[in-house]
C-alpha cells in the first residue's frame, strides 16, 4: 500500500497533543505553525498556533490513517473529499512547510478558494508562476500567495525582505517555474 499525506480533523485545539501522540506512534505528521502575538493582561506573549485550524497532516496508509481514527484521542475524522480521504499533493505539503518554517515571511493567512480561480489570480498579480504539481505562486509588491488547490485554501503573507527572487535562501530555488 503506497503512503500519502492525509488530514486529521481534530477537536478544537487539540492539534499539538494529537500530533505528540501520533509522534510516540511513529507516524510522520506535520503541524504548520505561525508566530502570533496574545497579550496576557499586562504583557504580550508570542506564542505558535495552528496554521490550519483543527488540521494535523500525516504521512502513512490509507488503512492506517483510518486506524488512527479509532486509537487516537483527540481525533474526530479523515478530510474527505467526494467521498475519499483527501489525498494532499507532496509539493504542497512542502510548499507549507518552506512557507511557514523559513521565516522569511510575516502575517502569514489563509484564504478559501473557490474550484477553477485561476483566471482572477492571473488577472491581479503580475508575476504569476506555475509550480510543478499544480501549485499557484504569485508575487504583487510585497506580498506572496500561493494557492493550495487539493485543500481549496491559498497562504497569504507578507515578504519582511525586498522580493522573494532576491532572498538568499529563497523559498522557490527548490521548484521549477514556468512563466505565464
Amino acid at each position: 500500500m503506497q503512503k500519502n499525506w492525509y488530514v486529521i480533523y481534530t477537536k478544537p485545539q487539540s492539534e499539538k497533543k494529537v500530533a505528540t501522540l501520533l509522534t510516540k506512534k511513529k507516524i510522520e505528521n506535520f503541524i504548520p505553525l505561525v508566530s502570533a502575538e496574545a497579550q496576557r493582561t499586562w504583557r504580550h506573549k508570542l506564542v505558535y498556533k495552528p496554521l490550519f485550524k483543527s488540521y494535523v497532516f500525516v504521512y502513512t496508509t490509507e488503512q492506517e490513517a483510518t486506524a488512527l481514527l479509532k486509537n487516537t484521542g483527540g481525533v474526530i475524522n479523515l478530510l474527505y473529499w467526494l467521498g475519499k480521504p483527501a489525498v494532499i499533493n507532496e509539493t504542497e505539503i512542502n510548499a507549507i512547510r518552506e512557507f511557514t518554517v523559513t521565516g522569511g515571511y510575516q502575517d502569514i493567512n489563509l484564504e478559501k478558494l473557490s474550484v477553477n480561480n485561476n483566471f482572477t489570480e492571473r488577472n491581479m498579480y503580475r508575476s504569476t508562476y506555475e509550480i510543478e504539481g499544480n501549485v499557484l505562486l504569485a508575487v504583487k509588491s510585497k506580498t506572496i500567495k500561493i494557492n493550495l488547490p487539493s485543500l481549496g485554501y491559498a497562504l497569504i503573507a507578507k515578504l519582511k525582505e525586498e522580493s522573494v527572487f532576491g532572498r538568499e535562501s529563497s523559498m522557490i530555488q527548490n521548484y521549477r517555474f514556468a512563466q505565464s
